[in-house]
């Protein structure tokens, strides 16, 4: 898939099965909309394969939670991890990095990236269907800007890394501001 056939297109209208605190402090189920995460408000998102896999748990998350306050100076109001795992999981594996601004989504049974077209078959790793790694540039649901990996492929042998990056949303972000 290349870039430009998401740029200008709408989110797709999904409905995330979240976990969240509740007043007492205790997980409780939380139904959360696309139109609740991106209405009104100029975000980064972000997707990749796996929680606690090598690139996405090394570099991918921590380089933008790393650089998370750089992106709210350039305007960005959130930033979204997306993922096609359980909230079960996401919590876990954004307790476990330290993960406390980027906001980790869990599109556990991958409606929103198949519906968004950048879902992958990924059996070779025994994974199933996963998100193929991409980053976007959200305003009020619409993609402004996408960075898609090369390679978008079903069993693709590589899983690579280059462009959906936080230094290239940064760059992007800076020469277009």
């Amino acid at each position: 898939m290349d870039s430009s056939e998401l740029e200008g297109k709408n989110l797709p209208n999904v409905t995330f099965k979240t976990r969240a605190k509740n007043d007492s402090g205790e997980f409780e189920w939380k139904d959360v909309t696309t139109e609740d995460l991106f209405s009104d408000k100029k975000v980064v998102l972000f997707s990749l394969p796996g929680a606690f896999t090598p690139t996405c748990s090394s570099t991918h998350l921590p380089g933008y939670e790393e650089k998370f306050d750089e992106l709210k100076e350039l305007g960005v109001d959130e930033v979204y991890c997306l993922s096609v795992n359980d909230s079960f999981v996401m919590n876990a594996w954004g307790k476990d990095l330290g993960a406390d601004k980027v906001k980790l989504i869990p599109d556990g049974s991958g409606d929103f990236t198949r519906a968004l077209g950048m879902n992958v078959k990924k059996e070779n790793l025994g994974f199933g269907e996963r998100s193929w790694r991409y980053s976007a540039l959200v305003e009020d649901g619409e993609i402004k800007k996408a960075f898609i990996e090369s390679g978008f492929e079903d069993n693709c042998e590589e899983d690579p890394f280059e462009v959906s990056d936080v230094d290239t949303m940064l760059k992007y972000l800076k020469e277009n501001s």
